[in-house]
């Protein structure tokens, strides 16, 4: 008995401890919140398959061991108070140390020194005034506080859509993760600056789109005032995370709760404006390749593809930095699922919505580098590897989709036998063009715009290399005539091509399928016994009726075959 009471008062106290711990603990974060519109904490997770439920409350910014980093605005860390869970207050990342500040632009170029707004600004916009013919400044969005989401567009012919890959990097998404931020003006520099006298930069600059936007957050930036990135923040002016403000292809249109932020909203605008094959969205706080999914467990359809691309990065990476640097993972990598769950994010948004390949790259550990001689560092461990990055969005299989007749770009779609949770891609309606990253091997793509007859061809793509398929489709419809007594719907695609393979499908078998020219000859003629079987057109380019018996009765369909 003596033991149980022992027992009952030494958890008692333990609780009332505990108790005690958490009330403090919350009375400081509330003062946080007050102060800065977020808190930043840790707690100990001992059963990390919870994490999901916390990542509904809280926006988790990383998990290392059983120590998990977090941050909430005000609504969240009410949820988050009500799972009683221990948890210990932390100095923001933003506020640890001083870091060096420079309002002169010639000196930020130096790259030991962060900019004030104003020098961002201004260098933003002496990037496109000093490099006309290949650099365009492009403002994404002014917000209520005048400052700007900006972007440098850098290609040879700046102003004119063209048929190669249009490739997105931006960072800083969460204010006060700043390594990308400086990367990304450092890698603005120094592709302008080499073009015209680097080989490989020229090439790049010549056969990419390629646009920059160093700061996606700005007010979360400054929000310690236009002359400091101390006291930045994860959230921005509304104290939402932006990195959580997307719908979603699991969780829907408002997955965080939140009205679609002004930001959100630009950038969803943005998006829709280009076509983009590839983007990263950089990150700090941790130091890892992150690949899709983030929001589901099931693997994309492109896995194969994402890790040799995330391995080439990390191993780049290793192999010009010291030991330990981007090892969160040992292969530098992951999924982002198996690292921790998030919905909301804007990689999975890009990757689902807008069909482009964007993977999240966690830079550093450090969320604010504060010695001035990293950000130089930082660089050199990187900046092969962005340059890789950029390269593979011009590998896999490329082309153009034209009208048959007119050659007019058309709007298609360019869908592989693989293809699934929209990870096909689609043509650049001005051009026509199309880009598709794939892992070497032998595909089957369909191409299909509306108004169209379908067409599909077998490619053979090999890794870091290019295959270029043109291709053009014939105005018309897949025949979808219908039996009045059995509703038999007959189709017959893709396309007929001259020595290729066209299928066909019913609903019932086909008995007989005779093919006539429009002069009456039989030119094939077959007994399936069947509902879908492939035929192989060796005739002349022209009209061709098909006569198919199906339960006795005859289908009658026009159909045109073409050449290559």
């Amino acid at each position: 008995m003596k033991k149980l009471l022992l027992l009952f008062f030494i958890t008692s106290f333990f609780s009332i401890v505990s108790a005690q711990s958490i009330l403090k603990q919350t009375n400081q974060a509330l003062q946080e919140i007050n102060r800065r519109g977020e808190v930043y904490f840790s707690f100990q997770l001992n059963d990390l398959t919870q994490i999901p439920e916390f990542s509904k409350t809280i926006s988790i910014s990383s998990i290392k061991g059983n120590t998990v980093y977090a941050y909430a605005n005000r609504k969240e860390f009410s949820g988050f108070s009500n799972k009683n869970t221990d948890f210990t207050v932390l100095t923001a990342p933003s506020e640890l140390y001083p870091v060096q500040m420079s309002s002169d632009p010639k000196q930020v170029l130096t790259w030991n020194y962060y900019p004030t707004y104003n020098a961002y600004e201004t260098l933003m916009i002496n990037f496109a005034a000093d490099h006309p013919a290949i650099c365009k400044l492009i403002t994404i969005a002014t917000l209520a506080s005048g400052r700007k989401i900006l972007a440098l567009r850098i290609s040879d012919n700046v102003n004119t859509e063209e048929n190669e890959p249009e490739f997105l990097y931006t960072s800083s998404i969460h204010g006060d993760e700043l390594t990308g931020a400086i990367l990304m003006l450092h890698l603005a520099d120094y592709l302008l600056s080499g073009y015209g006298t680097d080989t490989r930069i020229t090439k790049m600059v010549n056969n990419f789109d390629i646009v920059i936007c160093p700061l996606a957050n700005p007010d979360g930036t400054y929000k310690g005032g236009n002359s400091t990135v101390n006291g930045a923040t994860r959230y921005n002016a509304n104290s939402v995370d932006l990195n959580r403000n997307y719908p979603d292809p699991q969780a829907g249109q408002h997955p965080d709760g939140n009205a679609t932020q002004p930001e959100t909203v630009a950038f969803m605008n943005f998006a829709a404006q280009n076509t983009f094959t590839m983007s990263v969205n950089f990150h700090g706080g941790s130091e890892v390749v992150n690949y899709p999914w983030d929001t589901w467990a099931k693997v994309s359809a492109d896995d194969t593809w994402w890790k040799y691309v995330c391995k080439e990065y990390a191993d780049t990476v290793h192999l010009n930095s010291p030991v330990g640097y981007m090892t969160l993972y040992p292969s530098g990598i992951t999924n982002g699922y198996a690292w921790y769950q998030i919905t909301g994010g804007r990689q999975d948004y890009m990757n689902y919505y807008q069909h482009c390949r964007e993977a999240t790259i966690e830079l550093s550990d450090t969320k604010l580098l504060t010695v001035a001689s990293q950000l130089v560092d930082y660089w050199n461990y990187n900046y092969r590897s962005l340059l890789n990055y950029i390269e593979q969005s011009g590998y896999g299989l490329h082309g153009l989709v034209t009208d048959s007749l007119s050659g007019a770009p058309l709007q298609a779609k360019v869908f592989t036998n693989f293809d699934k949770d929209s990870s096909n891609v689609n043509t650049d309606p001005q051009v026509g063009d199309y880009h598709r990253p794939l892992k070497a091997g032998s595909y089957n793509v369909t191409y299909s715009a509306s108004g169209y007859l379908s067409k599909t061809i077998t490619v053979q793509v090999s890794d870091r290399q290019t295959t270029i398929r043109n291709v053009k489709l014939l105005k018309g419809t897949l025949s979808t005539n219908t039996l009045a007594s059995e509703k038999s719907v007959i189709k017959i695609y893709p396309n007929p091509v001259i020595g290729g393979n066209t299928i066909i499908e019913s609903q019932n078998p086909v008995q007989k399928l005779l093919v006539k020219d429009m002069n009456g000859r039989i030119v094939y003629s077959s007994t399936p016994q069947a509902s879908r079987f492939n035929i192989e057109c060796n005739w002349p380019s022209g009209v061709y009726l098909f006569q198919l018996t199906i339960m006795g009765k005859c289908e009658n369909e026009k159909v045109q075959v073409i050449s290559r």
